[in-house]
């Protein structure tokens, strides 16, 4: 069983690598037909405020790799590599999917833990406004399905949780996943 989860969420990373990664190309490519990495959570509610632009409280929670920035339900906020420290978002179409923005209508609050002074917006495409941490754009991932979840951790060497420094915790070596703790070979 171990083995078929571990499976599964390799085939999840590969896929989602291949949806977020930044290669120059063109944004609009059309998902593969079962391509599981842009498909929405079973249970959307957790993104529900961040996806209606509703006001996000960026916090700090103890997690596997330390401290941790989380969205207002607790869920894991990521930083993109691709994007620019200080720029907008390059995660947008198939990306977006899998990694929604978290995004808020006025100014982001910081709750426990947090340096309010690193909290800051950028504009999206679309208009819509997404929190930044130290001028990072900040991310949920559509696997993690309750707090503590940190299974984006280290996807395509790109996805990364956030510190309450603002910095991106890359300890990839322990990696959780929904199924347990386990350590890359």
């Amino acid at each position: 069983m171990r083995s078929r989860t571990l499976l599964a969420l390799t085939t999840i990373c590969v896929l989602t690598l291949a949806a977020c990664s930044d290669d120059g190309g063109d944004d609009e490519a059309s998902p593969a037909a079962g391509d599981t990495a842009t498909e929405q959570p079973a249970d959307d509610t957790a993104t529900e405020s961040e996806a209606d632009g509703g006001d996000a409280t960026i916090a700090v929670a103890e997690s596997d790799l330390g401290e941790i920035l989380v969205d207002a339900e607790g869920l894991t906020a990521y930083v993109f590599f691709s994007d620019e420290q200080g720029g907008e978002s390059t995660c947008y179409d198939e990306c977006e999917a899998a990694w929604p923005p978290i995004t808020v209508e006025d100014e982001p609050a910081a709750g426990d833990g947090v340096d309010g002074s690193l909290l800051g917006t950028t504009e999206r495409e679309d208009g819509s406004t997404q929190v930044t941490y130290d001028g990072w754009p900040l991310y949920l991932f559509a696997s993690d399905a309750a707090p503590g979840d940190t299974n984006g951790q280290g996807v395509g060497e790109v996805w990364f949780v956030v510190g309450p420094d603002g910095q991106a915790i890359e300890d990839t070596e322990a990696i959780t996943t929904g199924g347990g703790t386990y350590t890359r070979p």
